[in-house]
């Protein structure tokens, strides 16, 4: 690799590394990520699913900044230069410069891709602070995007998601790069939330006799597509076919990764939880189908659902995204997770945000 100091960086000191399986990415990235897991969900989790279980549970679970540093300083030198990506990838963007002898992960852009196709292209920073403030945001953003074009076509990049300071930034700058306008209203404007044993709240209510939350089978595979189906076409942005809601259904239900509220053979509401990590579980779908609506379902499933998480399956915390004027927030915030329905914000409650932009070719999540 070229010296952390070779004419490769930004004369601020940035350098930007290009990984092209998640285990390269995970080789670097993870003693950062494992520091940060509940706000890095999103670009850990992913990752995760990609390599093998020892991997994840014993190579880079033990790996320290020092690994990391011996990593980047062996790297080949093509892990700095842009390069076209056919799958799935990320950039990292590494402080060399900083106070510490050690280089200081500073910005992560995941470009993945999955069964129905690809993800939003997903933004992540430790440093969320720092992001506020555009003379230290823009010009990794800038650098960031740089590279990115060349490693994709700009009609890959339909649509970008996470921290919203720095999901501003890189829109704007994308669109004045590539030509692509950003369309007139955000995807999704959400907090990002978290449940824990100390802020989780039971209940005393009692199910409906002849009513069950359990996880699904496939014996539920018909109904359980049908509301998937029925929660992207809500989403307007990605509405998916019955063909596809039957293919994601299969996944998820194979995988044991949803829940379902089953009022005696009538499935009136799913729960999926399907990034996880060591610590942390991120709750990604939950929808109840408008005929059951208004009985107080989803938050049966949801309490459920995060009470195994937390207590069965040992998870510290259990996350969420829910929209800005999403009435869900009353359900979440009675569950326990924090930060929504206008309360304060404890540390760890973010602020996200997903822009599309035109004539780009949308994937789907």
């Amino acid at each position: 690799m070229p010296s952390l100091t070779s004419p490769h960086d930004l004369d601020s000191g940035l350098l930007i590394m290009q990984h092209d399986t998640a285990n390269d990415y995970l080789a670097v990235a993870y003693p950062t990520l494992r520091r940060h897991e509940v706000s890095a969900n999103i670009v850990l989790a992913h990752a995760l699913k990609r390599v093998s279980t020892e991997a994840a549970l014993a190579h880079y679970h033990f790996s320290s900044d020092q690994d990391v540093e011996d990593w980047i300083s062996s790297a080949d030198d093509s892990a700095f230069i842009p390069h076209h990506a056919p799958g799935s990838f990320w950039l990292t963007l590494w402080n060399t410069s900083s106070t510490s002898s050690l280089p200081t992960l500073e910005l992560v852009l995941a470009c993945v891709d999955w069964t129905l196709g690809n993800y939003p292209v997903f933004l992540w920073t430790p440093f969320l602070e720092r992001a506020a403030s555009p003379s230290w945001l823009e010009p990794r953003i800038i650098r960031l995007i740089e590279h990115l074009s060349i490693c994709v076509p700009s009609e890959r990049v339909f649509s970008i998601f996470g921290q919203t300071p720095l999901i501003k930034t890189f829109a704007r700058q994308w669109s004045r790069a590539t030509g692509h306008a950003i369309e007139r209203e955000p995807f999704y404007s959400a907090y990002f939330s978290y449940c824990n044993i100390h802020t989780f709240q039971g209940s005393n209510a009692t199910l409906p006799q002849g009513h069950r939350l359990r996880r699904a089978t496939m014996a539920d595979l018909t109904q359980v597509a049908q509301l998937c189906k029925e929660f992207a076409d809500d989403s307007v942005y990605f509405p998916l076919s019955f063909e596809k809601a039957l293919v994601e259904a299969r996944e998820l239900i194979s995988k044991r990764l949803i829940w379902v509220y089953d009022a005696q053979g009538d499935i009136s509401t799913i729960c999926a939880a399907t990034r996880n990590t060591h610590r942390v579980s991120a709750i990604t779908k939950v929808y109840t189908t408008p005929r059951w609506r208004r009985r107080g379902c989803a938050e049966y499933l949801v309490r459920h659902v995060t009470s195994q998480l937390l207590f069965d399956c040992g998870v510290d915390n259990v996350v969420l995204y829910v929209g800005h004027e999403n009435s869900a927030q009353k359900v979440y915030d009675r569950v326990g997770f924090v930060g929504l329905c206008g309360k304060d914000k404890p540390a760890g409650v973010e602020d996200s945000l997903e822009l599309g932009f035109v004539e780009t070719q949308r994937g789907h999540w």
